[in-house]
């Protein structure tokens, strides 16, 4: 378009110098200087041409003998700086030539990923989020993890019991007993699950005297109601009671639920 509005002015001016040619080109000159008083006129110390300038006077000094180029403000260096400055607008490419800049959330995702599973290394982070639906390198997520401070595998700190449990809430059940002292002072033996997401409590039974079998009759009937819950379980947590045996871990197992046991002595 710019180049259309130039060929137009040069036509447009080449006309006009041929009605009134004289041998100074007197009248073009006059036009000229007329155009550059109306530059510095404008508001600020040092006025700026606009492309609009920039065209006229390209055009003109086509038309302009040399020994009249004194007459303008801009010298010929200046020109060719204009029309550098064209040709360099004409041959730039829509995108950048490269790879494509990365999304920063993406690189937050990563972040987060690194932080939750200390254990997982670059090829295993590339690999989760290649499910995701994200291509990325595993030179690219290491060097985004080294500017966080966060090393390979085995330098990064590890997951703490809190951070555990609240990234994993949603999908872990407890189990334990609690007991009860009835009026006659006999004491009863309450197995119970809870939902540590939403607390939500299930009773899964209640004797005087439990036992290993007893136990894992109980957990066979929660498994059977675990589908009618709205939540997928992934993990139990539970402690070193010999009455949780290993065919209690066995029933939960086979539902696809690891079993995670807590410390010697924790509460």
């Amino acid at each position: 378009m710019i180049s259309l509005c130039y060929l137009a002015l040069r036509w447009v001016l080449a006309v006009a110098t041929l009605h009134v040619r004289s041998d100074d080109f007197k009248k073009l000159a006059i036009v000229l200087l007329r155009h550059e008083l109306a530059i510095l006129r404008r508001a600020g110390r040092q006025p700026r041409a606009t492309w609009t300038d920039r065209l006229l006077l390209a055009a003109a000094s086509r038309l302009l003998p040399r020994r009249r180029w004194r007459s303008f403000i801009v010298t010929p260096k200046t020109l060719l700086a204009w029309h550098r400055r064209l040709v360099t607008r004409r041959w730039t490419y829509p995108t950048r030539p490269g790879r494509p800049p990365i999304d920063r959330k993406i690189r937050a995702l990563v972040e987060r990923l690194a932080r939750q599973n200390p254990r997982w290394g670059y090829q295993r982070i590339v690999g989760e989020l290649k499910g995701l639906g994200f291509t990325v390198s595993a030179t690219t997520v290491r060097g985004w993890l080294r500017k966080v401070g966060l090393g390979p595998v085995g330098t990064r700190g590890g997951m703490s019991w809190r951070d555990f449990v609240r990234a994993h809430r949603r999908t872990m059940l407890a189990v334990d007993f609690f007991a009860v002292d009835t009026v006659w002072l006999q004491r009863l033996y309450v197995l119970f699950f809870i939902e540590l997401g939403s607390r939500h409590v299930h009773l899964a039974g209640c004797t005087s005297h439990p036992s290993g079998q007893w136990v894992v009759q109980q957990a066979r009937q929660v498994t059977w109601a675990l589908p009618e819950l709205p939540e997928s379980f992934r993990f139990l947590i539970r402690d070193r009671d010999q009455k949780f045996t290993k065919t209690f871990d066995d029933v939960f197992v086979s539902e696809g639920i690891e079993i995670v046991r807590t410390p010697f002595r924790a509460p």
